[in-house]
């Protein structure tokens, strides 16, 4: 059985743009993808609402992905394939972030996660998803300030070449989430089940095809 690991933010948790709770399994994407994929693949899901690559609030030091990749990795492991894709909640105004620091931010995940002793075989595949485009974040009173309205909606469509570089100088598989999935107009953000469901596929292709 494959193993895979599926370390992101909220729109991996499975926020629900409507409500804020939390989408039943069967219409998260790591769900979909499951049922997608079959028997022969485990999905793991570790996403967490806030997660950035390697910033973390003074109120919530926990929403820095770095350092709890650490013990996520050697908890789950053995695995095949790590699904990366963080750098959203890096374009939050309080962290300064553009494109170019949000894909440094990724970067670094990527060396801490081969710098692990992973032993003979060397390190699990990796696959660096580019996150969905970050919509009208206007519409929602503690989104628009928090993102800086027109600001990270404009960065976040310019991540794909920055984060497509650095897979390529790392030797990782990528994927733009943005060419398959949109994020809901509640609140521009977080995706519906149905984009969830369409991310499910694109994902599942791509893992058929690194697998093949």
């Amino acid at each position: 059985m494959r193993r895979i690991l599926c370390y992101g933010d909220s729109n991996t948790y499975g926020h629900d743009p409507k409500d804020g709770s939390r989408l039943p399994r069967d219409q998260r994407w790591t769900g979909i993808l499951a049922g997608l994929l079959g028997d022969g693949y485990e999905i793991i899901e570790e996403g967490l609402c806030g997660r950035t690559t390697v910033y973390a609030c003074p109120d919530a030091p926990w929403s820095s992905g770095l350092p709890y990749l650490t013990p996520c990795v050697l908890t789950h492991r053995p695995f095949d394939l790590m699904i990366l894709m963080l750098g959203t909640n890096d374009l939050q105004v309080p962290f300064q972030a553009i494109p170019l620091t949000a894909a440094r931010g990724v970067e670094a995940l990527l060396r801490r996660y081969r710098s692990l002793d992973w032993g003979p075989e060397g390190a699990p595949r990796i696959l660096l998803v580019s996150p969905i485009h970050i919509g009208d974040v206007s519409v929602n009173p503690v989104f628009g300030p928090l993102f800086g309205y027109e600001r990270a909606s404009n960065y976040s469509r310019e991540l794909a070449p920055y984060y497509r570089d650095v897979a390529d100088r790392l030797g990782c598989e990528f994927l733009d989430a943005a060419q398959f999935a949109s994020p809901s107009p509640v609140d521009g953000l977080h995706m519906d089940p149905e984009e969830h469901a369409k991310l499910a596929r694109a994902f599942a292709e791509k893992i058929r095809e690194i697998f093949a």
